[in-house]
């Protein structure tokens, strides 16, 4: 899958962003026809502990699916934020099969 990734006001090492890639290239298994995708990398709020924020957006076919979280690690943030895709995508195939 073709993933645009932006880390807004920091420098993403590339460990991280083909851990990134890594996780959302396995959404391809639950449904084949995703386009594309754009990651948001957001560092917020030092005072929180929780501050680090993820923003996953897939297209889909007529459609887009959106996913944010927030971690205390980036790979935490990127974890939960791929298994509420996944949710959404099964969901999204439901819907096609109905119609």
């Amino acid at each position: 899958m073709k993933l645009q990734i932006q880390s807004i006001h920091f420098d993403a090492d590339r460990k991280l962003l083909e851990y990134i890639q890594q996780k959302c290239d396995k959404l391809d298994t639950f449904f084949d026809r995703i386009v594309d995708g754009q990651v948001f990398l957001k560092a917020e709020k030092v005072a929180l502990v929780e501050n680090k924020v993820v923003e996953i957006k897939l297209n889909v076919p007529n459609d887009t699916l959106v996913a944010t979280e927030n971690g205390v690690k980036f790979e935490e943030a990127v974890d939960l934020a791929t298994d509420n895709l996944k949710r959404q995508i099964k969901r999204y195939k439901e819907r096609l099969r109905e119609h």
